[in-house]
This record gives C-alpha cells, structure tokens and sequence, in this order.
C-alpha cells in the first residue's frame, strides 16, 4: 500500500515541475521575442526614406512613392527590378485619403470585432433571405 501511495505523490511531483518548467520557458520566450523586436525595430528606424504610398499595379508589380530626404519619387517595384519612373513635386502629392490600413492602425480590437459580427449578421439575414425565396 505504501509503494502505491509513492508512486501516486512522484506523478504529482513530476506533474508540476513539468508545468512550472513549462510557464518558465514561456515567460522567457516571451521576454526574449519583445527583446528582439525593440532592437530590429531600432535597427529600421529611417529618417531619410519613407515609403508614401504603394500601389499594386500587377500580380507582383507594384508602384511606389517614395520620400527620400526632401525629394519624393514615383518607383516600379517588379520581382527582379526595381526602376525609378519620376521625380515628383512636393505641390503634385494630395493627402485628402487616409493612408492604406489606417483603419487597422487606429481602430482597437472591439471595434474589428463589431465590424466582424455585424458583417456576418448581414451575411447570415441574406442566407436566410435567399433561402426564403427558394422554398416559395
């Protein structure tokens, strides 16, 4: 009887140190990854080049505009190449849109979320619509 209630207390004993290893590497993961991120995001910190705005014109052609120093530039950027189209004033650039994903930059996690559900809300009511007419 004893061997029995032994062993029992060992597996438990083995249980949690496996859990509390388990928790140890993840939290050093965790640090780990936040570590390299805040130095590659100080490695790919610019101050001279900035991309504007792209735009995709291809599969994988695109065509990008540029700031570099003071001069804004208009580029091709194929697979293999990348070629410089114009340069183009400062005056020409209009800025009436928001930029390409600014809505994911400023809109919190809840409000993707609503945008979601009531998505599919309105996915589900045309469903049962079209479902509806079938059956009449």
């Amino acid at each position: 009887m004893m061997v029995l209630l032994t062993g029992r207390a060992d597996s438990y004993l083995q249980l949690i140190t496996v859990l509390a290893v388990f928790v140890l590497v993840l939290g050093v993961t965790a640090l780990v990854t936040r570590w390299i991120a805040n130095y590659q995001k100080q490695q790919n910190v610019n101050v001279n080049v900035e991309v504007i705005e792209t735009t995709r014109i291809a599969g994988n052609k695109y065509v990008q505009v540029l700031r570099i120093g003071e001069i804004y530039v208009a580029i091709a950027v194929c697979k293999d190449t990348v070629t410089q189209l114009c340069q183009i004033p400062k005056e020409q650039l209009r800025s009436d849109k928001p930029a390409q994903g600014s809505f994911l930059k400023s809109a919190g996690f809840k409000e993707l979320l609503d945008k979601a559900a009531r998505k599919n809300v309105a996915d589900s009511a045309k469903a049962e619509d079209s479902q509806s007419d079938d059956e009449d």
